[in-house]
């Protein structure tokens, strides 16, 4: 009898460990219509060129922003690549504050997955540090 209650009790406990972790925490899901996060770079002083790849992520979007901090910097052209092997050149000639944002990009063909993002850019004007741009993403 007692060999039972226990073995009950350690079937039920297991079988709750097993029905926690397949669940899914509501911060871990993109709801559609919401901006997430998706990657972000450092970039160097002085006018130059990087790239923001995206590895293993997952997520497909519809639109994308960017957001500068640490920093100003002068945005002059920026072309996001696709995992079907297509290009979409941007043009962003723009002079963002530190802390400021770009317009919303719209995505040509709609869901997208993005596999890199490269950008031209200058900064200039603040002696310490170096900007931070950080794309987010809408699907």
């Amino acid at each position: 009898m007692r060999l039972t209650k226990v073995f009950s009790a350690t079937l039920l406990f297991a079988f709750f460990c097993a029905a926690v972790s397949f669940t899914t925490r509501k911060s871990d899901v993109n709801k559609p219509g919401d901006w997430f996060f998706l990657e972000d770079k450092k970039v160097s002083f002085g006018v130059d060129h990087d790239v923001i790849h995206f590895g293993n992520w997952k997520d497909d979007v519809r639109q994308i922003k960017l957001k500068v901090t640490d920093g100003p910097l002068k945005m002059y052209d920026m072309k996001v690549y696709f995992d079907n092997g297509g290009v979409q050149d941007v043009s962003l000639r723009n002079h963002f504050a530190q802390g400021s944002e770009s317009r919303v990009i719209d995505l040509d063909g709609g869901l997208r997955h993005l596999t890199k993002i490269e950008f031209r850019y200058e900064t200039k004007g603040f002696a310490r540090g170096r900007a931070r741009v950080a794309v987010w993403g809408k699907n």
